[in-house]
């Protein structure tokens, strides 16, 4: 793939603006720890096959970027943000993430990697977000099945008899008649602290559920998507790529 191709395809601006960046003396890179190489021509081609080694890195205006096909993150979110491009009271996530990952390029739809679900403004916790359609749907199609454990700290004591109205299902306000939601796993830390696995969500679930057992959620924390724990040394605002057995981990129990 030609040099400014690569560029575009990282998020780095349009074709323009990449050779420009290369004309200008903006643009090295290096395969793997080996050393750094200038480059003088937006047309140079290189090798962008992920699964050879060493794997190639560019470095932008100073920036280290590792070259991805696909864009597989992951985002601890923190509270007071919003999973949308055009947040209505609240900073946007999409905020946290660098340049080239909001810009990617991507066909038929908003450039960018886009958040895999969302999470309410004042929840916490893992999120993923990927430019890759399959990806995305496959996390996110109820039809997989891929179980999201939230830690619930809620207001008064979750009782055995809210724990089992939980496990055997509840009917939510606006619910069609007849229609229930139940937790597939539910375990109990403290008496206010529960972990709640679900496989599908809709919209305020987790707290819809425990206001239908009679308390109220006072703080939500999303720990855990599939296999992939977040990762305690990930701190809120911060982001991470997935690495290859993570992805592998995600898309083997989806």
């Amino acid at each position: 793939m030609q040099l400014a191709d690569i560029l575009y395809s990282q998020g780095f601006g349009t074709r323009r603006v990449c050779h420009g960046l290369v004309q200008a003396a903006l643009v090295e890179f290096a395969w793997g720890d080996g050393p750094w190489q200038r480059a003088d021509d937006a047309a140079q081609w290189l090798p962008v096959d992920e699964a050879a080694q060493p794997p190639l890195r560019l470095r932008v205006q100073g920036q280290i970027w590792p070259y991805h096909a696909k864009a597989y993150v992951m985002l601890h979110k923190p509270a007071g943000t919003e999973c949308s491009q055009k947040p209505s009271a609240y900073p946007s996530i999409y905020t946290l993430l660098p340049g080239p990952l909001r810009q990617r390029p991507v066909k038929g739809g908003q450039p960018g990697v886009q958040a895999i679900g969302r999470l309410d403004q004042d929840t916490t916790g893992l999120l993923l977000l990927s430019d890759d359609g399959a990806f995305i749907h496959r996390m996110s199609s109820p039809r997989h099945h891929v179980p999201k454990v939230y830690e619930v700290h809620a207001r008064h004591a979750v009782t055995p008899a809210q724990i089992e109205q939980l496990r055997q299902g509840v009917v939510l306000h606006d619910a069609r008649a007849g229609q229930t939601v139940r937790a597939d796993a539910i375990e109990q830390h403290s008496p206010t602290h529960i972990s709640l696995t679900l496989h599908a969500g809709k919209y305020h679930q987790v707290k819809r559920m425990i206001a239908a057992v009679g308390n109220r959620v006072e703080a939500l924390h999303r720990s855990r998507i599939g296999a992939l724990q977040l990762p305690e040394d990930l701190a809120p605002g911060q982001w991470r790529w997935l690495q290859p057995e993570q992805l592998a981990l995600l898309l083997h129990k989806a």
